[in-house]
């Protein structure tokens, strides 16, 4: 169903540590980012039954609300480029007794799935949104009018945002996947809007973070 992987190269020395570091605590989330996520799932318009894919899933911090609302008839099927994130996010699923999660270690311009999906998330999950090889990929799998939904980190235009511009700049160049493209810019999301419809995008901490949710055209 895909591509095994297990180079360690693909996880980043500061992510590899940090998925270490929380490993003992499956259900483990920043208490500030848990809001958006909620707000992200919230944009999918999910119903019971539907089938989503979490791209970039990382550890699984969206699979609980995820769960939430596909129900127990639906699907989440996570993917995330690094084996050793995996691990994290599958430890979440078996704390939590979910039968209907899925985890899939892949790189999301190859991975091959199985079926259609009524949404597409993908949080804080640049290797993927500002890939158009990702995007040429994972938007067959996708329903007509399926729901996408997108948040990251961005450059500033505000004239107080600015101040961290150039730190987001260090920090990007230090941290990203060696798959994610360089997409710190004003409009990150530029790539998949071209592949929805009407477009919504909301910025916040200054301007240096945004989450963006539209409707599939395919």
């Amino acid at each position: 169903m895909a591509i095994s992987l297990d180079n360690r190269e693909l996880t980043p020395l500061y992510f590899r540590y940090v998925v270490h570091l929380i490993r003992p605590f499956p259900n483990f989330d920043f208490f500030f980012i848990k809001s958006l996520r909620q707000k992200a799932v919230k944009m999918l318009q999910l119903k019971a039954g539907d089938r989503v894919l979490d791209t970039g899933c990382g550890p699984g911090g969206c699979f609980p609300y995820l769960v939430d609302a596909v129900g127990p008839s639906g699907l989440v099927v996570g993917i995330d480029i690094s084996p050793e994130v995996t691990i994290n996010a599958r430890r979440r699923i078996e704390k939590n007794g979910w039968s209907n999660v899925q985890v899939i270690a892949a790189d999301a311009r190859t991975v091959k799935l199985q079926g259609e999906f009524d949404a597409l998330l993908m949080f804080a999950a640049a290797d993927v949104y500002a890939s158009q090889q990702a995007l040429d990929n994972l938007f067959p799998y996708l329903k007509r009018d399926a729901r996408v939904c997108a948040f990251g980190v961005k450059l500033s235009r505000r004239r107080s945002g600015k101040l961290f511009n150039s730190f987001f700049r260090t920090m990007v160049s230090k941290l990203s996947f060696p798959s994610t493209s360089d997409f710190l810019n004003y409009e990150p999301w530029n790539l998949f809007e071209k592949r929805v419809g009407k477009l919504t995008v909301e910025e916040y901490f200054l301007g240096s973070f945004f989450l963006a949710w539209g409707t599939s055209k395919s």
